[in-house]
């Protein structure tokens, strides 16, 4: 939980505005290598015995390439038999311009953020642009934050295809009898999915007396014990709320169903199986615990966009085999009666675009009529929908995938 913790601190840490300079004028610190900031993070993570650690935009840098140093976490090992990508890349890409907030910008002066870590361009299964930070590369595990989410709606929908979980309109006390009788026990798969629970909930990182900072870390019987003492404000699916403790509580629902830990189902369903090249991880809520269904998986940026092809491919692994209902991936972006920029855990854009979006704006930006996949590392600020870096990074990546959209 002290990661956990830190994590929190993170957010609460990053109110900077995106596209300032990363250092103040006039300011001058120190160089640190890689290992005396791990050595410097495990000192204060131990000090603080799993208080908020705060972490400047430096130590970042370092600690979201090397979750599985300081976090309890599960391993997922290289597939046998890796998804092929060539490489045939297109420089002209650099030259797209798009307007963002009245100023027109090119996709090659992106590129030069420091907030940007590494981007994947994937054209059906060919790379056509691929660029990392200096501190950073294509061997690197970065942290998905809520990009898990989408993970676990996908995991949610083959444990459908596998006859462990009905149907999504079961409730959630159907696979968690502990909730039966209280307010969220009530709510149905499909509406936790859609965010629509109606419960009252805060996710606000930078309020120590939020829901988020409070709970969005706890899994098994902490988890639902806090959310069962919620008031539900709004009649289930009425209400759009995003929800953090809601995913971890499908992710516990997926536990329950399945009868195993959430990563070696990832591992057998996908990550084996559609072929990820590196070795990843997902972070556990303590020692041996379970995993939080709605943060924290680490892999490379292109096992990311790895995770986008089978989401685009509607989880249909090479071999042909379904692992994923047929039409699933339409069903989880089908615009939610609540909100229709949400679906099952995926945000949606025009012309049948959608997205995996996570803490610090990473993002797998999917675009089915461009048979395109983007993948993005970033160290940006908390907010990742909301600031500038956020909201421009989205904007650019909407100007490839009108590049690539076919007539």
């Amino acid at each position: 939980m002290k990661f956990f913790a830190a994590l929190i601190a993170l957010a609460m840490a990053s109110a900077t505005p995106a596209f300032a300079d990363h250092h103040a004028e006039g300011t001058v610190e120190k160089k640190r290598s890689k290992q005396e900031i791990m050595q410097d993070l495990a000192k204060r993570l131990a000090a603080n015995d799993g208080s908020a650690v705060m972490m400047t935009e430096e130590e970042r840098r370092v600690a979201l390439a090397n979750t599985h140093f300081i976090a309890p976490v599960r391993t997922l090992a290289p597939s046998r038999n890796v998804y092929p990508l060539t490489t045939n890349l297109a420089p002209e890409l650099a030259n797209i311009e798009y307007t963002f907030e009245g100023e027109t910008f090119t996709v090659g002066s992106f590129l030069d953020r420091y907030e940007l870590m590494g981007i994947v361009v994937v054209e059906g299964d060919t790379i056509r642009l691929e660029q990392y930070a200096e501190d950073h590369g294509p061997e690197v595990r970065w942290n998905t934050f809520s990009v898990a989410k989408s993970v676990t709606s996908m995991l949610i929908g083959a444990a459908i295809q596998d006859g462990y979980i009905e149907s999504v309109d079961q409730t959630i006390d159907t696979y968690l009898p502990r909730m039966r009788g209280s307010k969220y026990g009530a709510v149905t798969i499909r509406q936790s999915l859609q965010m629509s629970s109606g419960m009252r909930w805060t996710e606000n990182y930078e309020d120590p007396e939020s829901d988020v900072v409070k709970a969005a870390l706890k899994e098994g019987i902490a988890l639902t014990d806090y959310l069962e003492t919620l008031p539900q404000l709004h009649e289930a699916g009425t209400v759009f709320k995003y929800n953090t403790a809601e995913t971890n509580l499908l992710g516990e629902v997926l536990r329950s169903a399945i009868g195993n830990n959430a990563t070696e189902y990832l591992d057998g369903k996908i990550w084996q199986a559609f072929g990820m090249e590196h070795e990843g991880n997902w972070v556990l809520g303590a020692p041996f615990g379970g995993e939080t269904g709605g943060c924290c998986m680490n892999m490379t940026l292109r096992d990311y966009a790895r995770i986008g092809l089978f989401a685009k491919h509607d989880g249909v692994l090479p071999s042909g085999q379904r692992i994923l209902p047929e039409g699933w991936m339409k069903e989880s972006t089908t615009p939610s009666p609540a909100y229709d920029g949400y679906g099952y855990q995926w945000w949606l854009y025009d012309d049948g675009a959608y997205s995996a979006s996570g803490l610090f704006a990473q993002a797998i930006f999917i675009k089915p009529n461009a048979d395109l996949v983007i993948a993005v590392h970033s160290n940006g600020p908390a907010s990742s929908s909301t600031s500038i870096y956020g909201r421009h990074l989205y904007t650019m990546l909407q100007a490839i995938g009108m590049h690539y959209t076919k007539p």
